[in-house]
């Protein structure tokens, strides 16, 4: 049985999340926040995300490998199609989360605390493991249809309708409907090829807001809108 929330992760639940999945290949969507993960924690990363009610899935630090979990797998994020990075402008207008943020019957994201200019897939991606063996109990597949995500600064291929049907894992370059430019050029074999076998296993999630709550496939989807704890 999965889990709607990722054992071991820390709960920052956002107070909006992107409604319900529609149905279709499930698939996960890596995103870079545009901030060094030397400078900034995942705490405060999830923190601007929630503020600005564009939350993805999960915050992740892969140099420590801190995890943070802002909405249940079973309900859409709000990442793909909004800004980019954390970058703080409080007098800007933020669009509407893309409709491809409810496309799938999962559409992971998760957000890595690096930048497209220095893949992440560089650094000692501690904790990958444990995101891998979460993905994997919710049978996403480990294949990249649009392949590789290009490097930072050279020109995207066209987001292909076709290849994001069919499901599995993706840079948010390559989703359609989006103007993201990150993860750059990560190793994607090296990224989802690691044998999680040997993961160990992990305590139930810490919730800022009360006790955890676990999802199952006979669970209700549905979360109440909560803010998140003040740093």
């Amino acid at each position: 049985m999965a889990d709607a929330w990722m054992p071991g992760a820390r709960c920052i639940r956002a107070r909006v999340d992107g409604g319900q999945l529609g149905g279709g290949a499930p698939r996960v969507v890596w995103l870079t926040l545009g901030a060094d993960p030397r400078t900034v924690s995942v705490w405060s990363a999830a923190q601007r995300l929630n503020q600005e009610d564009r939350p993805c899935h999960l915050v992740w630090d892969p140099l420590t490998g801190d995890i943070a979990q802002l909405l249940p797998i079973v309900r859409a994020g709000c990442a793909l199609g909004m800004p980019e990075y954390l970058d703080y402008e409080p007098d800007r207008m933020l669009p509407r989360p893309a409709g491809v943020n409810r496309e799938g019957r999962l559409c992971v994201q998760i957000g890595v605390l690096g930048s497209p200019r220095e893949p992440f897939t560089s650094f000692q991606m501690i904790g990958l493991a444990s995101i891998l063996a979460w993905l994997d109990s919710w049978q996403i597949p480990r294949r990249w249809p649009a392949g590789q995500p290009v490097p930072y600064r050279q020109l995207t291929r066209p987001r292909s309708r076709a290849l994001w049907a069919r499901g599995g894992h993706f840079g948010a370059s390559q989703v359609p409907e989006c103007d993201n430019l990150g993860p750059g050029g990560i190793d994607i074999e090296y990224l989802t090829s690691m044998d999680v076998s040997l993961t160990r296993e992990l305590r139930d999630p810490i919730c800022t807001n009360g006790s955890p709550i676990r999802l199952t496939a006979r669970a209700t989807d549905t979360i109440s809108s909560l803010t998140a704890a003040a740093v």
